[in-house]
């Protein structure tokens, strides 16, 4: 396929794609704006088209890549750069949004819908904002784009790039217009070594392993200490089962179901079930009711009560707090053929984590925490449970869980420097309007 017939076959298959977004919206809520003029390639209105400083470019599709992208932005705001951030979905420009809001309000960071990856959409985008270089968080590949930043003279570098065997397969099937997007990357910096000889062999540059940019994340005081102190109020062990996706909550709740059977209310941890899309908070209300399990939801805000086995973790923003008030966290995303949620963070807390048997989101961040007993994998929910169980009633065990956890996370950390260092060029120069 060249870059014409995939244009052609965009075309042809929007309709389902605005009809997939619209779907997708009514479900998570948000603004998402499908059909708004900047989806197009165009200012905003209010947006003046006068000469401005050209801003660092950074693109993170979603929710995930949003918080990924942190550790990054924040130093690029720090060495007072203007920043523009792109996001797809209405849940990443929400984050954006919450994580940046002052450089927002004082005018150095403005956020924007990424264009849709047509021709005269992207070259619009490229000719109104004019960024001085264009960094792509993680996986996001997008021919026509990266056409557009060539014709315009932006530099374009996939950060962070994660590239799996399954991603080096379909860049196989979609021929040249994939090999010509990557060959047209001006920098490609992976997370890991196989990352990069996978994207080395689906066409790119030669990339350079600068590491991961989760393990630069600053957890944030506030929430940390709220959700410590909250812990210590509660007076009860938490089990936290962190970023469940669709067909995981009925596992854990059956598990969870058991052990509150075995023991009762007496001595049974509260277990925090906090769904990874907001679409899915009142479908895991449900199916707590539906179990016959006593739970509250931390949206309503009142503490759990001593009869509560289930607090439903509905809130958007409040990873850091689950983590700190936990004393064990199931990372979800990975009891089902999903690739897994990011663990790092919950490492970061310095929390004991267990992980399921499908991590190839995070396949060498998985082996390398389970070497460094800071992880453990369980083959399914009720199994995972059941450990974390155990654990949360070792004191002895939990407490070398969770420094080997801490230490882990700080070994690896510095990626952000050595992307900043790696990308200097582009950040003191590029096109000026």
């Amino acid at each position: 396929m060249n870059r014409g017939v995939y244009t052609l076959a965009l075309r042809a298959l929007s309709p389902l794609v605005w009809l997939w977004m619209g779907r997708r919206a009514k479900r998570a809520g948000g603004q998402w704006e499908i059909f708004s003029r900047e989806r197009f390639g165009h200012l905003p209105a209010a947006l003046s088209p006068a000469p401005q400083p050209a801003p660092v470019w950074v693109h993170a599709v979603s929710l995930g890549e949003t918080r990924a992208a942190q550790p990054l932005l924040q130093a690029l705001l720090d060495r007072g750069l203007p920043v523009l951030l792109t996001h797809v979905t209405a849940t990443g420009r929400a984050e954006g949004a919450r994580l940046f809001q002052d450089a927002i309000a004082r005018g150095q960071l403005h956020q924007a819908w990424l264009p849709y990856d047509f021709p005269g959409a992207t070259r619009r985008f490229m000719a109104g904002r004019r960024p001085r270089c264009g960094l792509l968080i993680e996986r996001e590949i997008w021919p026509n784009l990266l056409a557009a930043a060539r014709e315009a003279g932006v530099p374009m570098a996939l950060v962070s790039a994660r590239f799996s065997a399954s991603s080096l397969r379909q860049a196989g099937r979609m021929g040249s217009v994939m090999r010509e997007a990557l060959a047209g990357l001006d920098a490609v910096l992976t997370q890991t070594a196989e990352d990069a000889a996978r994207l080395a062999q689906a066409g790119a540059r030669p990339p350079v392993v600068t590491g991961n940019l989760k393990f630069d994340l600053a957890l944030p005081d506030a929430q940390v200490r709220a959700g410590q102190a909250w812990r210590e109020r509660l007076g009860r062990r938490v089990i936290a089962v962190a970023s469940t996706r669709e067909g995981e909550d009925s596992g854990f709740i059956e598990a969870i179901k058991r052990h509150a059977q075995i023991s009762g209310t007496h001595d049974l941890p509260l277990f925090l079930l906090i769904p990874r899309h907001p679409q899915r908070f009142d479908e895991a209300a449900r199916l707590l009711g539906d179990a016959g399990l006593p739970f509250a939801r931390r949206s309503e805000g009142a503490d759990p009560g001593p009869d509560t086995t289930v607090l439903l973790g509905d809130t958007l923003g409040e990873m850091a707090f689950y983590y700190a008030a936990s004393d064990v966290a199931i990372v979800a995303g990975s009891f089902a053929p999903l690739g897994g949620q990011n663990l790092i963070e919950a490492c970061a807390a310095g929390v004991p984590v267990i992980v399921g048997p499908h991590t190839f989101n995070f396949k060498q961040a998985a082996e390398d925490a389970i070497q460094a007993g800071a992880v453990q994998r369980a083959a399914d929910a009720g199994q995972a449970v059941d450990a974390a169980m155990a654990l949360a009633g070792d004191d002895a065990r939990r407490r070398r869980g969770g420094e080997a956890a801490r230490a882990w996370f700080g070994a690896h950390a510095g990626a952000t420097r050595r992307t900043l260092d790696t990308l200097a060029p582009w950040l003191d120069a590029g096109p000026q309007p």
